[in-house]
């Protein structure tokens, strides 16, 4: 099949994909869909039984026990931290609140009625991931409060990306606990729709597929210019002039976290 007679059979396939916009995208997720997901607005962190794992890093804080008082400790490939008094300690699959409680129980040779707190300072362990039309692909650090929007304000969407289409996973081995949502990010920031803006979990994935136009440029592109690719304006990202379509905030506010407040 030539390159050419490759061209119709691309046009008829852009046909289906376009009337998606008008059906299921204006649909939205489904109330059963949007169930297993939790709302950033509804909580400020995913949960509290994040399990730490190496190479995560703790902070141990401890008012009448100054031997671990304000001790930081990363946790190493054995899954153990070692502290004064008590020596190694087996930490990995424990939550911060399981950490704090075992240290008590062993310091309570030592202490009267010790008191310690654990947070997680470095959750070096946990990532969500962002794929598809977007400015940088790639695993980014899971913090325990990342919701849709700050996800996408960190990736830049570019100039291909199907807003309106945006696919949250949430994978599991067991087909009862995976699930998926499509979600239209642009009701999200245009409309302030914040019930969709769910807050990811460890391991989530987020695709942003290429809208049916983009699509088709990118198909023709591969079939007229099989060397150089599809075409280099759809995935340039976007500009400072398109305000209304990116995501991101000023240069100068994009190194903190909380971008527009969600």
């Amino acid at each position: 099949m030539t390159r050419m007679s490759r061209l119709p059979r691309l046009l008829m396939a852009i046909a289906p994909m376009t009337a998606c916009v008008h059906t299921a995208c204006s649909e939205g997720p489904k109330p059963d869909q949007l169930a297993a997901f939790s709302k950033a607005y509804e909580q400020d962190v995913a949960g509290s039984s994040c399990r730490v794992a190496p190479p995560d890093i703790l902070e141990i804080t401890s008012p009448n026990v100054p031997e671990i008082d304000n001790e930081h400790q990363g946790i190493r490939p054995d899954g153990k931290i070692t502290l004064r008094l008590v020596g190694e300690v087996q930490v990995a699959g424990l939550t911060p609140t399981e950490i704090a409680d075992k240290l008590q129980l062993q310091l309570a040779q030592y202490y009267v009625e010790p008191k310690v707190m654990v947070r997680i300072t470095s959750a070096a362990s946990k990532r969500f991931y962002v794929f598809g039309e977007v400015g940088g692909q790639g695993a980014y650090p899971f913090s325990g409060n990342d919701s849709l929007v700050r996800a996408l304000a960190t990736a830049q969407p570019n100039r291909a990306a199907w807003k309106e289409q945006v696919h949250v996973i949430r994978p599991s081995h067991d087909s009862k606990e995976r699930h998926e949502l499509v979600i239209n990010v642009d009701d999200i920031i245009h409309h302030g729709k914040m019930e969709n803006n769910v807050l990811l979990q460890e391991g989530d994935i987020i695709y942003v597929p290429p809208t049916p136009l983009a699509w088709l440029g990118q198909q023709i592109g591969s079939v007229l210019f099989p060397v150089s690719g599809s075409l280099g304006l759809a995935n340039a990202p976007l500009t400072a002039s398109e305000t209304a379509y990116q995501y991101t905030l000023p240069a100068s506010q994009r190194s903190g976290i909380g971008y527009y407040g969600y």
